[in-house]
């Protein structure tokens, strides 16, 4: 359960912020550090539909992690010599404590000498094995459902939900994702999505345009 937000933190300059993500790692680099993490963790957001085309489809001006929330430390261990930063409504809290953590869910992992970001983890809800989703917790998945791998064994979410949860409120970008994607969803894919926009964004066109297309 997310906490209130706690007092602190601050709010970046967007200029700034856009600039200390410039180094922000590939897909490869957080994969080699991750090896043998027991726990299950994946790319997630942009880069994770661009694991599942097989190619880069774009630029990326991050690079975004899933895992359960219980097993950040274990994530956070791989990483001794930088710092976790927590996430949240639009502030940051550098160094980030329990309390700040306890708050959040998002995570940037930064370099403490050059002050750039590298990755952001997201900490999910979970039940054990089974991934909780945070915008609507009846929509229950075994973490071995919403995992595939590329050739090359790095882990991604499916596309199917990275698409819900780019439609919240879709960007330019995430409109073009999904026209990307599309063509590459076999019927299965494409009903479990629209199952799941009906149920958490009714309205939302992109259910039409998965039966037409």
């Amino acid at each position: 359960m997310i906490e209130p937000l706690p007092p602190g933190g601050t709010v970046p300059d967007a200029g700034e912020l856009h600039a200390r993500w410039a180094d922000a790692w590939a897909p490869e680099r957080a994969a080699e550090r991750l090896a043998g993490v027991g726990a299950p963790w994946c790319i997630a957001a942009g880069w994770a539909l661009d694991l599942f085309r097989g190619a880069p489809s774009r630029p990326h001006g991050d690079l975004e992690i899933a895992v359960p929330a219980a097993a950040f430390p274990e994530i956070r261990d791989r990483f001794p010599e930088y710092t976790w930063d927590a996430v949240g409504s639009g502030r940051v809290w550098a160094g980030a404590g329990a309390e700040a953590l306890a708050a959040t869910y998002q995570t940037w992992l930064r370099d403490p000498v050059s002050g750039q970001f590298l990755f952001d983890v997201f900490r999910e809800p979970h039940e054990g094995m089974t991934w909780v989703c945070r915008r609507d917790e009846s929509l229950r998945l075994p973490y071995d459902a919403i995992i595939e791998r590329t050739a090359d064994g790095i882990p991604y979410l499916i596309p199917e939900l990275v698409l819900l949860f780019k439609a919240k409120a879709t960007r330019p970008k995430d409109q073009a994702d999904f026209d990307e994607v599309l063509p590459l969803l076999g019927r299965a894919r494409r009903d479990r999505l629209a199952e799941w926009l009906d149920r958490m964004h009714p309205g939302h066109p992109w259910p039409a345009e998965l039966a037409r297309r």
